[in-house]
């Protein structure tokens, strides 16, 4: 039974995001939203020591190139719970190719800061989060694709508009998809 979502991927307030939550910052498990129940899965558990370096969800009323909803990552000091509800502002994109038996795709990861966070965000790019924190976050995206048999390429890091831009376009497949 699909059923679709009832949020729309931009929040009322202007230029800000609605971003479901389903792995909290600091979980091993993770977990995905699946829409027709309204519910949390147990996708997997990651090995000792490996944890989500920040939040991570997804963008209602949206799909990616995978089928899935826009994935993207919360850059918040504390973690919140999941299926939590926050509004956010698209900092930027990491453009990323996914490969797995030969076949390429693109599965890029947008990049947000919560609206309610203790940061001024409306001014913030992925050009002000210190080297370090993006290193951090691309080694993980890196090892968590490893561990499922795939490679994982960052192509480009690029800004706000680029990630509005791509919100847009996964808000059309999903209205044309269902």
């Amino acid at each position: 039974m699909n059923k679709k979502t009832n949020l729309s991927p931009f929040a009322e307030k202007k230029g800000l995001i609605n971003v479901i939550v389903e792995t909290p910052k600091g979980s091993r498990n993770k977990y995905a939203y699946d829409e027709s129940s309204g519910l949390l899965t147990l996708k997997k558990v990651l090995p000792c020591g490996m944890v989500f370096p920040f939040d991570f969800g997804c963008i209602p009323g949206t799909k990616g190139d995978d089928g899935d909803p826009l994935d993207v990552l919360v850059l918040m000091e504390d973690p919140v719970c999941s299926l939590c509800l926050v509004q956010a502002h698209l900092i930027g994109v990491i453009e990323a190719q996914q490969t797995e038996k030969e076949k390429k795709q693109r599965n890029d990861r947008l990049v947000a800061v919560a609206a309610n966070g203790n940061q001024p965000a409306e001014d913030q790019t992925l050009k002000k989060v210190s080297s370090q924190t993006l290193k951090e976050i691309e080694r993980f995206f890196v090892s968590y694709n490893e561990l499922q048999g795939k490679k994982f390429k960052i192509l480009k890091y690029r800004g706000p508009k680029a990630a509005v831009d791509l919100v847009k376009k996964g808000g059309r497949k999903y209205s044309k998809g269902y």
